[in-house]
């Protein structure tokens, strides 16, 4: 299989934005998994970005799957994994209706407002608002916050932060957060393989570009998981979220200019 020609700048940029995203799936359930389509976007169309990516993170998923193996919450997937289906196959229409430009400006907005919840902490207050009202959140809640995380994983493979507002206002604790985050996700993005064939994003150039790039998925998702024990997030996802941030702005510039 012959790879696309790409621009040359393109190969270091996608290794770093993979290498972040396994560290972010090992380690933190959510953190920085948004980042490399942005990233890629900046050198290749966003639909193409997100194509390579999803055999990627379909790899990435089964690694991290095994690393917190039994240690996730079948009742709180149970709740969100059917809006995520319904949330995917939104995602999946956007894709196939939306010219390039529009899915680029999406796309920027999306960055740009996952790196503003990671420093003014939206999602954790907004997670605390509901476990104050009447305990956690009940499943229509968790169908609505699981759709969202359908769609923007389907555009974006951005679906932490709309899973996060549930999950962390069931208090759980960070390793049954990051098991259940690895299982969703599996289920997640092995659906999207559907829409994503059918709008042409499994083609021979993508599923090349993807082989290429495979052998990061097992380091990454190593890499996180030896940080989750030993090292704290906080730096980590500052600085992922300072590109991201900038990413985001470019890729808005792009769409409008």
């Amino acid at each position: 299989m012959a790879l696309p020609d790409f621009p040359l700048g393109f190969y270091p940029v996608a290794v770093l934005a993979i290498l972040i995203t396994g560290v972010s799936k090992g380690g933190f359930g959510q953190g920085a998994g948004g980042l490399a389509v942005p990233l890629m976007s900046m050198f290749i169309a966003p639909p193409v970005a997100a194509g390579i990516m999803l055999p990627i993170l379909c790899a990435m998923d089964i690694f991290g799957v095994h690393a917190y193996r039994k240690r996730w919450s079948r009742e709180h997937l149970a709740v969100m994994l059917p809006g995520a289906l319904v949330g995917i196959a939104a995602g999946g229409l956007a894709f196939g209706l939306l010219p390039v430009n529009a899915i680029r400006l999406l796309l920027g907005l999306i960055a740009v407002t996952f790196a503003l919840n990671q420093w003014g902490k939206l999602t954790e207050r907004l997670a605390n608002r509901l476990a104050a009202r009447r305990g956690p959140p009940g499943r229509v809640a968790g169908a609505f916050w699981g759709g969202l995380s359908g769609f923007t994983s389907t555009l974006a493979h951005a679906g932490g932060p709309p899973f996060a507002v549930y999950m962390l206002a069931q208090k759980v604790d960070k390793t049954l957060f990051v098991g259940t985050s690895a299982v969703f996700f599996l289920v997640v993005n092995y659906v999207k393989l559907v829409p994503y064939y059918f709008v042409g994003q499994l083609n021979v150039g993508n599923l090349a570009t993807a082989l290429l790039f495979s052998p990061l998925a097992p380091l990454g998702i190593w890499l996180g998981v030896w940080i989750h024990r030993r090292m704290s997030q906080t730096a980590f996802l500052n600085v992922s979220y300072a590109l991201l941030l900038a990413t985001g702005l470019k890729l808005i510039y792009d769409a409008v200019a």
